[in-house]
């Protein structure tokens, strides 16, 4: 039986490709208090994993997207601080892969984090199968690990949530012409900030239902629950994001 993709940080594979990189928070990547945010950290694992694909060989390395990422924080990486990031493929399914990326800091930050990418066809967007190219690269790291692609968090807010507006921006646009992955966690950051939860000892999750599309009003909405969140960012009546988030205990 499939395990849920993205829902928990697998320790680095004793054999297989892992790819590694590092680089330094900048003055872009943090909030006011000096701490990288969350919208950065995920940008930090989705431009690594561009990076490992192109690396590595596989063919079409832009043709994936994210369906579900997990972000464990245990301490944030501050501004200017150099971080080590390495990457695996840590699970698969017919269609889509989940990929662990760590991220540890010169200063002691230490972030974890899983994705479950879906590959697509560059033309028509629907997902394909892997190829066998892409089992040689990543299959001995995962271990034969199969992972399902299926969301688990709620779509819909509940009645009674609080709502208002998401103004969605030039600047937040990909080359889908969506709402990029990274940019989608801005509204989560948003959220914990005027709620007053840390980012720090706290679990994120984050599934996507839909895109997030310009031209399109997008309202943001969010519930407290168990000293944390749970977030959804929709456009229009369609679905769209959904986040939950939780102190690690």
């Amino acid at each position: 039986m499939a395990d849920p993709g993205a829902s928990v940080n697998l320790p680095r594979p004793h054999a297989g490709r892992t790819f590694s990189a590092n680089r330094r928070v900048r003055l872009a990547d943090v909030g006011p208090d000096g701490c990288c945010r969350l919208d950065a950290l995920v940008r930090y694992a989705q431009d690594i994993a561009r990076d490992d694909s192109a690396d590595s060989g596989l063919g079409d390395p832009m043709n994936w997207v994210v369906r579900r990422t997990m972000i464990e924080v245990d301490l944030e990486p501050v501004f200017q601080e150099w971080v080590d990031l390495t990457t695996w493929c840590s699970g698969y399914g017919g269609r889509w892969a989940e990929r662990r990326t760590s991220i540890r800091g010169d200063q002691g930050s230490l972030v974890e984090a899983v994705t479950l990418w879906v590959k697509v066809d560059a033309d028509t967007g629907r997902p394909v199968r892997l190829s066998d190219d892409f089992f040689e690269l990543y299959g001995e790291a995962c271990g034969g690990r199969r992972v399902s692609a299926r969301n688990s968090l709620a779509s819909r807010p509940p009645e009674g949530a609080s709502s208002r507006r998401w103004e969605l921006r030039f600047t937040d646009l990909d080359v889908f012409g969506h709402v990029n992955n990274a940019a989608q966690w801005s509204a989560v950051e948003e959220t914990l900030d005027s709620l007053g939860l840390p980012r720090r000892g706290m679990r994120a999750e984050l599934e996507h239902a839909g895109p997030i599309e310009r031209g399109r009003e997008a309202i943001l909405s969010w519930i407290t629950v168990d000293g944390g969140a749970d977030i959804w960012l929709m456009s229009g009546e369609s679905p769209g994001n959904s986040v939950r988030v939780r102190p690690r205990r």
